[in-house]
This record gives C-alpha cells, structure tokens and sequence, in this order.
C-alpha cells in the first residue's frame, strides 16, 4: 500500500508539474501577446481592424464632352440591369415563370419561350439577356411598375452619347463598361476624362452595423477633366440632317462635310458617311474619319491655289488668252474635261472660271514653275499633317517626278491630300493671306474646381499669300459661281454672296487607271460667304452618287453645301445682302400687295404687273400670293394669287419648273409629288379640273433634251436651291 502511495504521490506530482509548465507557458504567451501585439508576425491591431473595418468603393465618373455651348455631347449616365432570383428559400422569388416571361419579354426584346427556359433553370439568379442590360432610367421604371416578383435591378454606370449619330467620326466611343476608349476624343483624350476611384473605410460590428462616432477615412474619387469642343449643336444637327437626306436619296459610297470659322480655325461641324450611332458601336462599319484619315486626288478645287500662287508671284495675267481643249506635254496630252474639245482662245479668268486643266498647265509650266508650285503647296500647307487635334490624321502624297506630274497636280490629279487640308489651305484665302490651324478642342476644364487646364486659342499656320491675292482670288471665286460661263452656279445663294470653287475627281481604278462611267466621280465644293468677310467656311464631297444620265454630280454636293451654308449664315445672323436696283429697275419689279386691293384697283395692279398672274379660284379678293408683297421679282416670273374661293381649276402645269409647282403647292396647301427633275410634262389631274385647297397630285418632270442640260443649268441651279430651302426648313422646324 505504501509503495501504492509512494507511485500515486509521484504521478500526482508530475502531473501538477506538467500543468504547472502549460500554464506558466500559456500565461507567458498570454503576456508576450499583450505586450508585443502579434502572432507570428502577424500585428493583431491591423487584423482587429480588418475584421471590423468595412470599406467601400466610391466610383469616380468619367470626364464629359460638351459642344460649344455646354450641351453634353458624351457622358457618363446610370443604367440598370434586370435579373431574377429563382431560389426558393429566398423570400421573393419567380413563382410564376411563364406569367413572368409573358410580361416582362416585350421589354427586354426577348422572346418569350427563351425567357421561360431562362426563368425555370435550376439557378439561385439569372442575368436576362443584352436587353436586359444598360437599361435608362424611364425603362426601369416601366419594368418596375409590372410589379413582378423575384424581378430586381442591379445600377451600374455607362457612356452615354445624347445626340446619337452627332459627329460620332470626331467624339468615338467608349465601350457601355467604359473599360475602353475607341476612336476620336475620347480615345485621345482618355488620360483626361479617365477617372479614379475613391474609398471610404468604417468600422462595424458583428451584425455589420456600422458603429456611430467610429473613425471613418475618406479617399475622393478623382472625376475625369470635363473637355469642351468647337462644335456648334445647331449646324452640326443640320448638317446631319441634309447628309442623311442625300444618303437616302443618292446613295453614295460616302460623304464628307466639314464647317469651320475661317477667322480662327474652329471646326464648327464635321461628319462622315457612313456614320454611325456611338451607342450601338456593334454596328459599325466605317470607322475611318474621312475628313482627316483619307487623302484623295482632290480634282479641281486644287486650282484655287495654282492661281493663287501665280498671282502672288505676279505671273498671273487674267486677260491674257490661250488655246484651250489639249496641251501637248512630251508624249503626254493634257485635255480639258469636255472631251478635249476646249472652248476656243479664252483668257485664263475665264479658264479659271470654266475649269480648264489647260489654264492651269499652262501657268505652272510656262509661267509660275515646277518648283514655285510645289513651294507654294508647302505654303499652304500640302506636305504635312495640319496637326488637327484628333486622332488618325494623314498627310498627303503629292507627286513630284516630273512636268506631267506638275501639271496634273496643279489641277488636282496625281497627287493626293486630305479634306482638312484643302480646309486649312482655303482659309488663308477667306483670311486675307493668313492660313489658320483647324481645331476642335476649346478647352478641358478640372470637373472638381472648375481650372481651366487647356485652352485652344487661334494659331496662324502660315502666311502663303498676302491680301492683295486673297482678295483677287476671292474675286475670281465670286465669278465661279455667279458668272454663266462658271462650273458653280449650283451653289450660288440669292443675297449671300457664296463664293467658291468646284471639283469633279477621278477615282484610281485597282486595275490601273482611273474608273470611268457617269456618276463614278469625287463631286466636291469648297465655298465661303460672304464674300469680301467670310464668316463660314464648307467642304464637301460626294464620292459615286447614284444619279440619272440627266443628272449632274453637283446636285447631292449643292443639296449638302446650300443647305449647311444657308442655315449656317442665317443662324449666325448674317443677313442677306439686298438686290442691289439699278437705274433700269424700277417698282414693276418689286412685288405688289396685292392682298390689300380689291375691285377696280386690284385688276388695275394685275393688269400693269410685268408678272405672269396666275388666278386660283374665282373669289372677290386675294387672301394670299406667292411670291409676297415687297420681295423682288424677274419680270415674267409667274405670280400666283389665291383668292378667298375655297375651290379652283387646276392649270395646265405643262412646261413649268419644280420651282414653280413647289410655289402652288406651298400656296395651296396642296400634297404634290414631284418626280424626275427638268420640267413637267404630265400631271395626274387634268388642267380644268375643279379640286379644293389640300387636294392631292402628281407631276412628272423630264429634260426636253440632251442638248438643253447646259442651256437648263441655271434652271437646275434653281431646284437645288428650293430643294435646299426644303431641308432647311424641315430643320427649323424640328429645331423649334
């Protein structure tokens, strides 16, 4: 028993010192803990602090692109995304897949029985299709007044571009994640309009209720630089407009147009066809920004500078006479664009003014030298990119190898430039001699305190010609389009004063040569009013329209520039000059009133009047007339006076231009359909008919023949006019 003990006593002994060694090491780790304040390198504050410190993302916004007056053009918007919870141990969940789907798939444009299988997968959650993402604001209210169980909706910001298909070529895109900057501003300007996201951390307890009067950290978000352009909403808008018309009327293979204040080189309005609408990026097929990304054989606007640079060197004899149609250069020919045939001995103004590739061989050969012209295509600008704040510009290609290529460049073939090249070349002329750098960037302005980081200001880019040469070449510009013998009576502009300078460019064929057959051509026009003070300056160019036989390229090119040129003068408030009368004009030519004159007085007025009257209806007085009272008229021109008889006898319209019928029409308020172009030659109410204001017609337009297109021109001219007074019209009233 007692060696029982003896063994017992020991055990217990060692047990005690065995407890007593864990626990004096237990409180010694115990106290090493609390004095040091880690675990194996680990500081226990830093973890404490993560296990009850919660923070979250404050997400910076990206930077926005503004036009020139501050209407956002680019920005960065909330959408929503809609998904269904499925799990039924959630307390909403989609209990009722097929109902649901029924409902809710016209929103979505998802069909129905893709979003049943969607909604009856074995699933806690499902994401609903590309239609259920990047939803507006306005849709998910729509979806969320359906009131559908287990339907929820996740925010998350997007780019968004307001304006749709709005100088999309200049602005780019995003991708909706804006993880990617593709194309124009926002590609190049990404390192300003990117943002970075802030944080705020707090602490919390167990159930993550955030604690009250705990130390809270806050990092702010920095938001990209806010970046304002040169563009002008209201022409831009316009231009889009009357481009997309001629899209859908001629289809060309594509379009350029730009707009710019020839003063300080701001681009006021830019655009490409085929465009696209930077919200829909999938559907993108052009994603060249022609104006600055493309170089062509620019045809004939390219004599402007040959002469100008002859006239600045003093070489240029406007008088002086030469045989025009061939110009024999070695074993090459140059030809004029009739068919070589020429127009006889003619001065080199009128050269100028016919387009003769002739003229303008023969002064930079005989006159002004191979080597003054391509010195004076450095002058304006033709050997290097304009610097153009916008990503992806060309420079040109200009051949130099001989006198053939000289010549052929001197009236814009052979060498290639790009758009905004003729532009920044075409402003010295419009600036009295001083050439001005394009831009499209005013400013970039810190979102966050409103420091203006960058600003733009108008920078001359040369000096190629003093104002004497700005000023003839103006002249002569003004004569391209008013005189009869001109290529640009197209674009002339009753009381504007538009000048400019036609081009018809050769296509390079991949086979060698150059593509031939009517309509396979570059129709451009480059133009500038008024005249003696250029406010605006237009290119555009139309490559391969689709026109009839009897058709001229110039028709979709004019359509585009008169339009953009009219809206643009009229809304900068440049107001037509006045008809200037003289000595052999007097009031006969100035439209009676003849609304204020009844009985003896108003037959009087018809009978004295050298306008052609035309009487609709047999009323007592005359309610309204076209052209009105006060305005100037040519004397023949067909007046039309409606009376207050609500019906009339429809005229024999046989012989009349589309301008003419346009004039009943819109004095009518009759619904006529105009096809073809010339003159009419059937209509589908017999003259004689009675009918009531707001009757329905048509009328059928021709050519009388081959040999009156050129005797028609200035008849033509006319109808590009009225077609563009029809566009402008349809833009000031979606404006209003």
């Amino acid at each position: 028993m007692d060696l029982k003990r003896v063994v017992t006593n020991k055990r217990a002994v060692f047990l005690l010192f065995v407890i007593l060694i864990v626990f004096l090491t237990l409180t010694g780790r115990i106290i090493y803990i609390q004095a040091a304040q880690t675990i194996n390198g680990n500081d226990l504050i830093e973890i404490g602090e993560q296990r009850w410190t919660q923070e979250q993302v404050i997400e910076g916004k990206r930077g926005t692109i503004f036009d020139r007056e501050g209407s956002a053009l680019a920005q960065e918007v909330p959408s929503f995304t809609v998904y269904a919870v499925l799990n039924k141990d959630q307390r909403y969940y989609v209990r009722k897949p097929e109902e649901t789907a029924a409902i809710l798939s016209p929103y979505i444009n998802m069909s129905e029985e893709e979003l049943t299988r969607l909604l009856t997968s074995d699933r806690f959650q499902v994401e609903l299709g590309s239609g259920a993402r990047n939803l507006t604001y306005e849709r998910m209210k729509e979806i969320e007044a359906l009131e559908l169980e287990g339907i929820y909706f996740r925010e998350e910001p997007r780019r968004f571009y307001p304006k749709q298909t709005y100088a999309s070529h200049v602005i780019g895109y995003t991708d909706r994640d804006m993880e990617e900057a593709r194309m124009g501003l926002e590609q190049s300007l990404d390192e300003y309009l990117q943002a970075e996201d802030g944080k705020v951390t707090f602490q919390k307890d167990m159930k993550w209720i955030r604690l009250p009067n705990a130390n809270e950290q806050i990092i702010p978000p920095k938001h990209g630089h806010e970046i304002y352009t040169t563009l002008d909403t209201n022409i831009q808008t316009a231009l889009e407009q009357v481009m997309t018309q001629v899209e859908e009327d001629y289809e060309p293979e594509r379009m350029i147009a730009i707009v710019v204040d020839p003063k300080t080189g701001e681009v006021l309005a830019m655009s490409n066809r085929p465009s696209f609408n930077p919200n829909e990026y999938e559907n993108i097929t052009n994603y060249l920004n022609y104006a600055i990304a493309d170089r062509y054989e620019p045809g004939s606007t390219m004599k402007m500078f040959t002469v100008a640079a002859a006239i600045e060197e003093g070489v240029y004899n406007g008088s002086e006479h030469y045989q025009s149609g061939q110009y024999q250069i070695g074993t090459s020919t140059i030809g004029d664009h009739n068919n070589r045939v020429g127009w006889g001995m003619i001065s080199f103004d009128e050269g100028f003014l016919r387009s003769s590739n002739v003229a303008m061989s023969r002064l930079t050969l005989e006159k002004l030298g191979q080597k003054k012209l391509y010195d004076y295509l450095t002058r304006f600008g033709f050997d290097q990119p304009t610097g153009i704040d916008l990503p992806g510009e060309v420079t040109s290609a200009i051949d130099r190898n001989g006198p053939v290529e000289a010549a052929s460049t001197s009236f814009g073939q052979g060498s290639a430039v790009t758009p905004i090249q003729q532009v920044q070349a075409a402003t010295a002329i419009a600036n009295n001699g001083q050439m001005m750098k394009p831009f499209v960037v005013s400013k970039i302005v810190n979102s966050q305190n409103g420091e203006v980081i960058f600003e733009n200001m108008p920078e001359v880019a040369g000096e190629p010609i003093s104002q004497d040469t700005a000023e003839h070449v103006r002249d002569l510009l003004e004569q391209v389009v008013t005189s009869p013998v001109g290529t640009g009576n197209a674009y002339y502009l009753e009381g504007f004063d538009v000048i400019g300078k036609t081009g018809t460019a050769q296509i390079p064929s991949p086979n060698g040569g150059y593509i031939n057959g009517h309509g396979e051509n570059i129709f451009s026009f480059i133009g500038m009013a008024p005249k003696d003070e250029p406010k605006v300056l237009v290119y555009v160019a139309v490559e391969r329209p689709k026109i009839d036989l009897f058709q001229s390229g110039s028709e979709p090119t004019a359509l585009i520039f008169n339009t953009i040129m009219k809206h643009s003068l009229q809304y900068l408030n440049i107001s037509p000059t006045e008809i200037e009368i003289t000595e052999t004009v007097n009031n006969e030519y100035v439209v009676t009133d003849f609304t204020t004159l009844t009985g003896s007085e108003l037959e009087q007025a018809i009978d004295q009047t050298n306008l052609d009257v035309m009487i609709l209806g047999d009323g007592k007085e005359v309610i309204a007339q076209h052209p009105i009272g006060g305005k100037s008229a040519l004397p023949g021109e067909r007046l039309f006076l409606l009376t207050d008889d609500q019906t009339f006898n429809v005229p024999d319209m046989t012989g009349w231009s589309s301008r003419d019928v346009r004039k009943l029409a819109e004095l009518t308020e009759m619904d006529i359909s105009i096809f073809g172009h010339g003159y009419v030659v059937s209509q589908s109410i017999e003259p004689g008919t009675k009918i009531t204001i707001g009757d329905y017609m048509v009328v059928d337009l021709e050519r009388k023949s081959e040999q009156d297109v050129s005797v028609e021109a200035d008849n033509e001219e006319t109808d590009i006019e009225a077609d563009a007074d029809n566009v402008e019209m349809a833009i000031e009233e979606e404006d209003e």
